[in-house]
């Protein structure tokens, strides 16, 4: 399995698609106005060391904070860093990924996925590109064997998602993931715009599904509707934004997309049985972040 490495710094720009998809390319990047893009049709994996990362794709914008790792691999996707820190990246084909999953039991291939990072992937990452590094005075490992146990790993941390699989609709393995992928565009894209009011049509066309359908399959794989998944991130950031800044409401009832400040607290009451002023003044008492009620 080849592996090429790029040391990254302050402005470097490096587009993957002029590079060969069948290898696996290894990228440390530390400094400014770094920019990397990669194309469709590959996957890759982000890890920011310290500091959030900046990507972009069809779906929207979102940022990737320290220490949670991103899967990518649901078309282009552009990486800029927002700061001087440090961060790490693995990038190939689809085909090239595709090749390790064959050695788990069942064999599958990994999904888009976004979360904190597992102490075996990120030291498995790690040791990958610190195996390239001139400098380094230890033995590398074999680049096969440290790429599949990375990849299992990764397997590891979407255990959940992969259950998902046997809800979805297809007489076969590729059929059911292609389902999948398609509802989890869906999924990101509502994440990447938690403030911004859904819109049925234009997400069952990311899908390529009629409204109506996507509804249906979206609750039969995922428990719940786009829009009651969309509700749930509004309230969650929500909560968040009351008890864990000092932002006027007027201010978080505007960033959240609310038509007015009374609509807003309205509807915070309501899901969490409290009002903000009583969560204020509750933090205010405690010092402390105020743990989040189940919903009313």
């Amino acid at each position: 399995m080849r592996t090429l490495h790029y040391s990254l710094r302050f402005g470097d720009s490096l587009d993957l698609s002029r590079l060969p998809g069948d290898a696996f390319h290894v990228l440390h990047a530390r400094g400014r106005g770094i920019q990397v893009d990669t194309p469709a049709g590959w996957m890759s994996l982000w890890w920011p060391l310290q500091g959030p990362l900046a990507l972009s794709a069809t779906s929207g914008h979102w940022t990737l904070p320290a220490r949670h790792m991103q899967v990518w691999r649901d078309g282009a996707l552009r990486c800029r860093a927002l700061g001087p820190r440090g961060w790490l990246a693995l990038c190939a084909s689809v085909a090239a990924w595709d090749r390790m999953g064959q050695t788990r039991e069942p064999a599958t291939g990994l999904l888009p996925w976004r979360g904190r990072a597992s102490r075996d992937a990120a030291g498995l990452l790690a040791r990958i590109a610190r195996d390239g590094h001139a400098g380094d005075a230890r033995t590398p490992g074999d680049p096969a064997t440290l790429l599949e146990a990375l990849h299992s790993a990764l397997g590891d941390l979407q255990i959940d998602l992969q259950a998902c699989l046997a809800r979805c609709n297809g007489r076969t393995l590729a059929r059911r993931q292609q389902t999948l992928l398609r509802l989890l565009r869906v999924r990101h894209a509502i994440e990447c715009n938690p403030d911004v009011r859904l819109d049925l049509d234009a997400l069952s066309g990311m899908a390529n599904y009629s409204p109506c359908h996507l509804i249906r399959i979206y609750r039969s794989v995922f428990g719940e509707t786009p829009t009651e998944y969309a509700a749930r991130l509004r309230e969650r950031q929500a909560w968040d934004m009351v008890s864990g800044t000092g932002l006027p409401i007027c201010e978080i009832t505007g960033m959240l997309g609310f038509e007015s400040q009374s609509a807003f607290c309205r509807a915070f009451k309501n899901a969490f049985g409290r009002t903000t002023s009583e969560v204020r003044r509750l933090r205010q008492e405690d010092g402390n972040e105020v743990p989040q009620p189940a919903a009313a």
